[in-house]
């Protein structure tokens, strides 16, 4: 096997909350996250979106914490009564939750004794055993249990946890990427693709379709781990494409 893939980090996103199924809230968070994790060479293998149904949320976090190195779920840790999320996270794991000292400290360095209410101690509820993430956009934390790291949904606030959680993330050997502007019509150049797809196994190559002042093109772009078997499919990839145009440019000449 490729060193490579034997040292392969994986994740999931589980996103949480009625609003973004129903088109209320527009999801910002999955790209960053996706972003973030492939530029430390971690693989983001699949994205659920899940209603505030705690038998839905603990369903699929077990799911995808039994198949992927971890996984991150955002939304639903918030101070009102729609904010599950961490209750499911402590039934998936089998784990009682309570509201967690050190996650009362912090909400006491932001709100004024008078103002943490019972709704707002509700951020304090942790599953047991469960390490913090820190939150300093607004002090209340998400938290760290097993492969899960359960983080908030406002994107400020996600982004801050998540640069807090990445330097303890293993991770793998990172996905270099090259892009090839084809010039060409998918249609043209999908057969010839296929069979440089097989003849690199150790590659991922897909194309993507676009539009220009001509009509359709297509870009093609080559990802591996290892830097000359990427050389190698973006050399075939380029032949091939040039091939492909000189055939078409022959062909309207004798037309």
């Amino acid at each position: 096997m490729n060193p490579a893939m034997e040292n392969q980090v994986t994740a999931a996103v589980l996103v949480i909350g009625d609003e973004l199924l129903s088109g209320r809230t527009k999801d910002t968070n999955v790209g960053h996250i996706a972003e973030t994790m492939t530029s430390i060479g971690i693989d983001l293998r699949e994205v659920r979106f899940v209603p505030d149904v705690e038998e839905e949320i603990v369903a699929a976090l077990n799911a995808l914490r039994a198949r992927y190195t971890y996984v991150f779920t955002t939304g639903g840790i918030g101070p009102t009564h729609d904010d599950i999320t961490a209750d499911a996270v402590a039934k998936a794991f089998g784990v009682g939750i309570d509201h967690d000292p050190r996650a009362v400290a912090l909400l006491k360095e932001r709100f004024k004794d008078g103002d943490l209410n019972e709704a707002r101690m509700r951020m304090a509820r942790i599953p047991n055993g469960a390490e913090l993430v820190v939150n300093p956009v607004s002090k209340a934390p998400g938290f760290w249990i097993g492969n899960v790291i359960t983080m908030a949904g406002v994107p400020a606030i996600m982004r801050a946890m998540l640069d807090h959680v990445v330097p303890q993330l293993k991770t793998g050997a990172k996905v270099l990427s090259e892009t090839i502007d084809a010039g060409l019509k998918e249609g043209d150049i999908a057969t010839d693709l296929r069979e440089i797809a097989k003849n690199h196994p150790d590659t991922t190559i897909g194309s993507y379709p676009y539009m220009n002042e001509k009509g359709f093109a297509t870009r093609v772009v080559v990802r591996s781990r290892d830097a000359a078997k990427l050389v190698a499919a973006r050399a075939d990839v380029e032949a091939m494409t040039e091939r492909i145009r000189a055939a078409l440019a022959a062909k309207r000449n004798r037309d």
